[in-house]
């Protein structure tokens, strides 16, 4: 592991979010746990997830790695660093184990007990809801599948009135110790998962026809769910044991809901901020006015003052989305656009005429359609 870079072995970008690192990292653990998957190199390589998590999954921890590698991770400080500030030889790693390599000593790995309570995994489900959803919240009804505690044999995974047997080849420790040598003066000791017991410790006879010695059964549930108001896109919300079940009388995983949220169109987001658009008349630009705009609560006065100009952006404090995690609300931004009428009959034209005159402007000669140059040539003009 030594030799690993720690954002490799969970498939990470070197600016990954700690949202993504756990991502990956529940992905990893689940597909090479043990109880989960007996391919050879599955164990070592859900030991390598493992170590990289609690490395990245720490800021100070992460940190330290990003600037001294593994040294710097494990609290030393490496070459550039305090290595030999009061901590012996503790920058070069563990001599007693680089001897013990030398001279024939074992390296072991620490001993897991089998048989301990263990967290279930935990899950995640992507669901997409309504753009004012995600601006008030609201409840939701989910049904998905999960493992859960075998009602049959209370998770045992053996018949009713029978016992799983210590495994006799791991002792029930779940791992057999593998020896090698590479040369005449060093052995190396290695921990691997008992073949004979999978790494459970015991070995079951008479299997619970419920879930056929698992102590787990597949099932579909179905739970309300509160969407809190203000969430977006990439939000994700945590549902406590409502994951996988644990074994051996360990708690329930986490079911992880990851938001997807259909766009509005009326409305746009940035934040807890809210962008919208409204068209004034050049009148109304001109004199002022009194209009209705649209917000996410219904309809809001909002006063045009006269002289206002296009593209102007009126503020509808605390017309926003609510704070995710915090209080109040944001902003809604509104801005005018100024439509300029494409056709006018002969009664407004001549008003405009008008206008301009008596601002002291002249008025240009307007090109004739093709009826009046018709009408003025028939009449010899």
């Amino acid at each position: 592991m030594a030799q690993e870079d720690y954002y490799k072995v969970l498939g990470v970008d070197r600016n990954a979010s700690d949202a993504e690192i756990s991502k990956a990292y529940r992905r990893l653990a689940k597909k090479y746990h043990p109880d989960l998957n007996h391919e050879p190199g599955a164990e070592e390589k859900y030991k390598q997830v493992n170590e990289a998590y609690e490395v990245l999954h720490d800021q100070q921890k992460r940190a330290q790695y990003d600037q001294f590698g593994q040294a710097g991770a494990n609290g030393q400080a490496g070459f550039g660093g305090q290595g030999f500030g009061g901590q012996g030889f503790s920058g070069f790693g563990d001599f007693s184990d680089i001897f013990n390599d030398f001279f024939g000593g074992a390296r072991r790995q620490r001993q897991v007990d089998p048989t301990a309570p263990t967290r279930g995994a935990d899950l995640d489900q992507t669901i997409t809801i309504d753009f004012m959803d995600a601006v008030k919240g609201r409840k939701l009804h989910l049904a998905y599948n999960r493992d859960e505690t075998c009602e049959t044999c209370h998770g045992m995974g053996t018949e009713h009135g029978t016992h799983p047997l210590v495994c006799d080849k791991c002792g029930g420790t779940g791992v057999v110790l593998q020896t090698n040598r590479s040369n005449p003066y060093t052995i190396f000791q290695q921990q691997v998962v008992c073949d004979k017991c999978h790494g459970t410790g015991k070995i079951i006879q008479h299997p619970c026809k419920t879930c056929q010695g698992k102590g787990l059964v597949n099932k579909k549930v179905a739970l309300d769910a509160t969407i809190p108001a203000g969430v977006d896109n990439g939000t994700q919300v945590t549902l406590q044991g409502q994951g996988d079940a644990g074994k051996n009388g360990g708690p329930y995983g986490n079911l992880y809901l990851e938001i997807r949220v259909r766009p509005s169109k009326t409305f746009k987001r940035r934040g807890t901020t809210l962008y919208t658009e409204v068209q004034i008349t050049f009148a109304q630009a001109t004199l002022g006015d009194e209009i209705k705009v649209q917000t996410v609560d219904g309809e809001e006065n909002l006063r045009i003052p006269a002289g206002t100009q296009p593209e102007t952006v009126f503020t509808l404090r605390g017309k926003g989305v609510p704070s995710l995690h915090g209080s109040g609300r944001g902003n809604q931004e509104v801005t005018a656009k100024v439509v300029i009428p494409k056709h006018l009959n002969q009664e407004q034209r001549d008003a405009l005429v008008d206008y301009v005159k008596a601002g002291g402007g002249e008025v240009p000669p307007q090109a004739k359609n093709f009826f009046e140059r018709l009408k003025d040539k028939l009449n010899g003009e």
